[in-house]
């Protein structure tokens, strides 16, 4: 069964930096994307950053500039380095995964628990 474990959140003052990580495990044929999404209190879940298979790297406009998204492809782990933070990066962070079980199979979505980040002002 595929696993998103991610680790790497916590409380930080605004202007402080975070890493955030994120490992998947078990039967993974291919990945097409991996990357990040958050959710504040009371709102939507939003786009924090995905990387592609293809190398393609999208960002969401409200941290751009502010935060690098990369990965280890042999480690099937994706990271989020945020800096300059601010106190509407907090919420709660998801990982995200686009991904083959299977070469017959059609990707699916995988998400992880979620990590929180708190930015303090």
């Amino acid at each position: 069964q595929v696993q998103l474990v991610e680790s790497g959140g916590g409380l930080v003052q605004a202007g402080g930096s975070l890493r955030l990580s994120c490992a998947a495990s078990g039967i993974i044929f291919s990945i097409n994307a991996m990357g990040w999404y958050r959710q504040a209190p009371g709102k939507q879940r939003e786009l924090v950053a995905v990387n592609t298979k293809g190398g393609t790297t999208n960002y969401g406009d409200s941290v751009n500039g502010r935060i690098t998204i990369s990965r280890d492809n042999a480690k099937n782990t994706v990271y989020l380095q945020m800096n300059s933070l601010k106190p509407e990066d907090t919420g709660v962070y998801y990982c995200m995964m686009w991904a083959k079980e299977n070469a017959g199979s059609l990707p699916k979505d995988y998400w992880g628990q979620g990590t929180q980040v708190t930015v303090s002002s």
